[in-house]
């Protein structure tokens, strides 16, 4: 299978543009790639690219061989990755990241499960609402709430999470609940400090997506700290209702203003893009993809 790798990385660093991002692509070093492309053009006698680390471009010749034997390459990676899925199961360590305070409750139940279908497989959970980076190797997988930025990851829907406005009945009592979210401004607002930001809040009125600049004496970088302000009658705040439902079911909470609310954030999986992921990967997510939609997040 050797000439087969010598193939993909010439694909590779074609469809890539470089060296450099072929290597990135396939997992494999520098040094591994220039290699293939050397072992390559001597085995058919013709320069295919001329390249620098930082950037290749194909020969006439490397253009019409790149033409004819991707496709035919494609088909036999296929079948390999196909042929491996047969006999590979999960194993090794799988590593995923889920935000703060969803991870925990949602994620953590999910990964236990996981465990005891595969004995073969440890799970660590890392919590963090920070945009990962899957070029340091650190996770195979990522569990990530709102709109994703454009990327070259792999991405699939798991649901949505419902965001609330939401106050304490002793709060609203004292103070009046707003009939509209331009009222806000005119109430103590309990926020998330984040880089110094003024706070924002979104909302929908007549058909559109607006956003209201909200402010209040008492603030923290903590969601939990949030919670416990407003249940102390300190004000009004905004948070995804999963993180408060128990609250709310309890009566300690109130949602309020539901009507304006935004359409629910979508959660997804988030994975590196390579040509088949690893079986523990594959296989963690078939169980989120069974598991999530049982969960209440609207």
């Amino acid at each position: 299978m050797d000439r087969i790798h010598d193939l993909e990385a010439f694909i590779e660093t074609v469809e890539q543009g470089s060296l450099t991002g072929a290597a990135r692509k396939l997992g494999r070093s520098l040094q591994s790639i220039s290699r293939s492309l050397m072992a390559l053009e001597q085995s058919l006698g013709l320069e295919l690219l001329q390249r620098t680390t930082r950037r290749s471009r194909t020969t006439d010749a490397g253009q019409a061989f790149f033409e004819r034997v991707r496709p035919a390459v494609a088909e036999l990676l296929d079948a390999r990755d196909a042929a491996a899925s047969l006999r590979s199961s999960p194993t090794g360590c799988l590593r995923v990241s889920a935000p703060t305070l969803f991870g925990p409750a949602f994620v953590m139940p999910i990964l236990s499960k996981f465990i005891d279908l595969f004995p073969d497989v440890d799970a660590e959970l890392q919590l963090s609402d920070r945009i990962e980076n899957f070029t340091e190797g650190e996770i195979d997988l990522a569990i990530r709430a709102g709109e994703l930025p454009d990327s070259d990851l792999k991405a699939i829907r798991l649901g949505a999470l419902r965001r609330v406005f939401f106050s304490s009945p002793q709060y609203l009592a004292a103070h009046g609940t707003p009939s509209h979210p331009k009222e806000l401004a005119d109430h103590a607002c309990v926020t998330r400090v984040v880089d110094g930001r003024t706070a924002s809040w979104s909302y929908r009125a007549e058909g559109k997506s607006r956003e209201i600049k909200v402010a209040g004496r008492l603030r923290s970088n903590n969601s939990t700290a949030l919670y416990a302000a407003v249940l102390a009658g300190a004000g009004i705040s905004y948070a995804p209702l999963f993180q408060i439902r128990d609250l709310v079911e309890a009566g300690r909470l109130k949602v309020i203003l539901a009507e304006y609310e935004t359409a629910p954030a979508p959660l997804h999986a988030v994975w590196p893009n390579m040509r088949r992921p690893p079986a523990k990967t594959r296989a963690f997510l078939d169980l989120l993809i069974e598991e999530v939609p049982r969960l209440r997040l609207e």
